[in-house]
């Protein structure tokens, strides 16, 4: 008899776990829909004018703490800090 009910649940599997999935995933979408907040706040800038700000903002402190060019603080002292990743 045993190996008859899973011959059955083998032919007739899809047929039942999809509407098993379905009934979990509405139960889901709703419980998610209750718990979660739906408010998107707007945005007051658009991306361009937020960039450009970001952008005065990095030139006024970057002039303040400027470093001269004569310092080459870009240039490794050995050959073993010339291809860090980091």
């Amino acid at each position: 008899m045993l190996p008859v009910i899973y011959a059955l649940m083998r032919s007739y599997a899809p047929y039942i776990t999809l509407p098993v999935s379905i009934i979990i995933g509405v139960i889901g979408y709703n419980i998610e829909g209750l718990i979660s907040d739906k408010y998107t706040p707007t945005k007051k800038l658009s991306f361009e004018e937020e960039r450009l700000e970001r952008q005065l903002q990095e030139m006024e402190n970057s002039s303040a703490t400027s470093k001269s060019l004569k310092t080459k603080y870009f240039v490794p002292k050995t050959i073993f800090e010339k291809n860090t990743s980091t």
